[in-house]
């Protein structure tokens, strides 16, 4: 697709906007820059309608604001793949609400598909094969390469005959009103405001002590200025496997430091010196400043309790082969222990148990509720 549009001025937005707010559905996808830069954005949007690919740059500065009531506009259905993260970014950059939401990759989780990526559902149901070369291309470079605009109209191009025919299985099989729902619990995700230690976000410093998270947390900020300087991501700056065995092991000399796994030498040799400053830093630290990892309280043992989960995950399991889906779709195990624990014995109780959704609890009350009276 060669000749697809590209708009960056306010005006031409602003007049693709009017055409938007006239269709009834269109396709939605976005292109952002999380690889390549320290501060993620949103770089490229593609929009399908019912005649055409037009494709939005942002890094234009023209006013974008014009569309934010028609992805607000429930009566327009905004058809995405896997919209959780683009939900998400397109909130924190743009302040867009998407309402009328259907995810291709939700209906194709709950019709049962092995493969739910875009490319696995589109080869499976319209022979297309997707290039997904660009997939972790640099989104913010300009001019975009003729593949890469043909890459991005690809995303969207297919999506309404794709819903046509997922929808239609979907009510088929009873399951539309099970989606719907999702959506609408989609609709609301939004990226968490982090707050407190870096170590918090990082795998594995659950595992360390006290010292050694002072150490880590010296290493991880470094790496954030690092990284914001650079303006890339901190991965790109220094691995997180490395740091932790830097923090666990807590190297003095630039020898040390080329012993531990994952550390490489020519990394030694850009920042070995900052390195050993920050695990000074943390070394330095008074005692009774040193962070603690926050520790969950751990739950008392309850044997009725383990029996009942053991008997719902069998239910489970027999429920999600006899349907053909995923079991931790059905119902996912933070679940099961809730329902383990407290034991609702009516309809009425079941409305009260945090997390369960309408269609589970309309589809599997009467089998929640009989398996906790016989596993008693």
């Amino acid at each position: 697709m060669p000749d697809t549009p590209i708009l960056t001025d306010s005006t031409s937005i602003a007049l693709f906007a009017e055409e938007l707010a006239r269709e009834t559905v269109i396709a939605v996808d976005l292109e952002a820059d999380s690889m390549h830069c320290y501060r993620e954005k949103v770089c490229l949007l593609q929009f399908t309608t019912s005649v055409r690919t037009v494709l939005v740059d942002p890094l234009a500065g023209a006013d974008l604001s014009v569309l934010k009531p028609v992805m607000a506009d429930a009566a327009i259905r905004k058809l995405f793949h896997a919209a959780d993260y683009d939900i998400r970014c397109l909130a924190r950059d743009f302040d867009f609400e998407v309402r009328g939401l259907f995810d291709t990759m939700i209906a194709s989780q709950f019709l049962g598909e092995a493969k739910v990526g875009l490319a696995d559902v589109l080869g499976k149901y319209f022979g297309v094969q997707l290039d997904k070369q660009f997939q972790r291309a640099d989104w913010a470079q300009r001019p975009l390469s003729g593949e890469m605009i043909r890459y991005a109209a690809e995303d969207t191009r297919h999506l309404h005959g794709l819903v046509e025919l997922l929808e239609a299985r979907l009510v088929e099989k009873g399951r539309r009103e099970w989606v719907a729902e999702e959506f609408a619990l989609l609709e609301k995700a939004r990226f968490a405001e982090h707050a407190g230690p870096l170590f918090l976000r990082t795998k594995g410093a659950g595992l360390l002590d006290r010292r050694q998270l002072a150490v880590l947390e010296e290493l991880l900020q470094w790496r954030e200025v690092e990284a914001e300087r650079r303006d890339c991501a901190p991965f790109k700056v220094f691995g997180g496997k490395g740091l932790l065995e830097i923090a666990r092991h807590t190297p003095t000399s630039l020898k040390g430091l080329v012993a531990l796994e994952g550390v490489f030498p020519r990394l030694v040799d850009r920042y070995g010196k900052k390195i050993l400053a920050a695990v000074q830093a943390g070394l330095e630290l008074p005692t009774d400043s040193l962070p603690v990892y926050p520790r969950l309280p751990r739950t008392e043992k309850d044997p009725a309790a383990d029996k009942r989960l053991a008997a719902f995950k069998d239910w489970r399991k027999g429920k999600a082969e006899a349907m053909e889906l995923d079991p931790g779709l059905l119902i996912n195990n933070a679940l099961l222990e809730t329902l383990s624990r407290q034991v609702p014995q009516t309809p009425a109780q079941l409305e009260q148990v945090p997390g369960l959704k309408n269609w589970q609890r309309q589809v599997f009350g009467e089998d929640l509720l009989a398996v906790l009276k016989t596993s008693r």
